[in-house]
């Protein structure tokens, strides 16, 4: 008898865990239970985790701070569920965004249809020394069944990444184009963020309908041609950049405007999701200055020797600060000199006559030299334009009658080039002024 006592006795004390456990409200299934290599079936099944919000994920970098993190589930129970809370464990350099010390909790706003998928977003400061990697985590949800009493637990590891962020900018490589010609231009795409972008495809809208219907308001390109429309630039990594080039005519009416170039870029991020963000690249026109040098040749005046010429601008803008320089070229002793002819305007000749010296004894006969315009432009970059030629030098002529009459012919030629020449410059600049 004492014996069935002990024996029952000893029975109790074995079942007494068991009956305990099971009249907690609490039960906890899909997750670890209660071993960390326990997995039994449960309602809820994680699938996925990310950075951002359930309808766009975004690129974050270290640093950042009160950044959406939303993980989905799926409720793959046969009944529906309600009262759904979560907290977020995720490793050292992640906190809440109360602060370090803080739990990372997030509340469902609805219930969760059996069938269906559900979210939770957290809101998580990154340390600025965290890495660009992946990470692994861990959540717990919490949740009830509907017509049922007591809390479910389901614990879900998974990993997450911090991806870095891509920046995208664009800039010409040269930002000045020029009216009335065909330009090559090279534009440069960067990526200037942490993350790389894959699959970059650079369109050009250039047409008048594109224009009418986008950015028409912005941009000035209706009546410029653009021989190229779609660019595939490929993978650009953080830090790093890629070009392309264009072929451009710009018309005359947009002489000193600055051209607005937009581009449609597409790429895939970080996450492997494609984005479109629109761009504009900006170009300042400046005028033709087209230059010719002709009619070089050699004249005696006043016992004088001279080199004279002409210049011609067949553009639509005048050359600025012009300068003329004569120098001798192969075994030639002419002296180099430099003569300033300011302003070389459009469509009227411009005259120059520069002194013959030599180094040492004079030669005579042929001799090569080259005659360099140098002038700056709209934006005062200088140019030079080189013209080589050869020219001959004749011993001058001792004949006093002979040197009177070439004077008496050369000088009222020169005095008439000049005074036409002072009148074409002052119809000129009337016409302008009074329109």
């Amino acid at each position: 008898m004492i014996n069935s006592k002990i024996l029952f006795s000893f029975a109790i004390l074995l079942l007494a865990p068991l009956m305990i456990d099971h009249s907690f409200a609490q039960i906890s299934s899909g997750g670890f239970g209660n071993s960390p290599f326990e997995r039994d079936f449960g309602d809820v099944k994680f699938l996925d985790a990310y950075f951002g919000t359930i309808d766009q994920k975004v690129e974050i970098e270290p640093g950042d701070a009160n950044v959406p993190f939303t993980v989905v589930f799926a409720n793959v129970g046969s009944q529906d569920i309600t009262g759904i809370r979560g907290q977020l464990s995720l490793p050292m350099g992640f906190s809440g965004s109360n602060g370090p010390s803080s739990a990372i909790h997030a509340d469902s706003d609805s219930n969760s249809i059996a069938g269906d998928n559900f979210h939770l977003t957290f809101f998580v400061n990154i340390d600025k020394n965290a890495k660009i990697q992946q990470y692994p985590g861990t959540v717990k949800v919490d949740y009830s069944r509907l017509r049922e009493s007591g809390v479910r637990t389901s614990f879900s590891d998974f990993s997450f990444k911090v991806t870095g962020d891509s920046l995208i900018n664009v800039k010409a490589l040269e930002p000045f184009l020029t009216s009335l010609k065909t330009n090559y231009v090279v534009i440069v795409i960067s990526n200037d963020g942490t993350a790389p972008i894959s699959s970059v495809d650079i369109v050009s809208a250039n047409t008048q309908t594109e224009m009418a219907s986008t950015a028409s308001s912005t941009t000035n390109i209706e009546n410029v041609v653009i021989l190229e429309s779609n660019w595939d630039v490929g993978n650009i990594e953080p830090k790093s950049s890629r070009q392309l080039t264009a072929t451009v005519y710009v018309p005359e009416s947009l002489k000193g405007d600055t051209l607005r170039i937009p581009l449609s870029i597409s790429y895939y991020n970080a996450h492997g999701d494609q984005h479109t963000i629109d761009r504009i690249v900006d170009f300042y026109i400046k005028g033709l200055i087209d230059l010719s040098v002709y009619g070089i040749d050699v004249i005696e005046l006043s016992d004088t020797q001279m080199v004279i010429g002409e210049i011609i601008n067949e553009g639509n803008e005048d050359a600025l600060f012009g300068f003329v320089s004569l120098e001798p070229m192969g075994d030639s002793n002419i002296k180099k000199q430099t003569q300033f002819i300011d302003e070389i305007e459009i469509d009227a000749p411009v005259p120059f006559n520069i002194p013959l010296e030599f180094e040492g004894e004079p030669k005579y006969g042929e001799h090569e030299i080259k005659i360099t315009v140098r002038y700056k432009d709209s934006v005062r970059d200088e140019i030079f334009l080189p013209y080589e030629t050869t020219i001959l030098v004749e011993e001058p002529s001792n004949n006093d009658e002979s040197e009177d009459y070439t004077t008496m012919i050369v000088i009222p030629i020169v005095i008439a080039i000049a005074v036409a020449i002072f009148v074409m410059r002052r119809r000129k600049k009337e016409e302008i002024e009074n329109s």
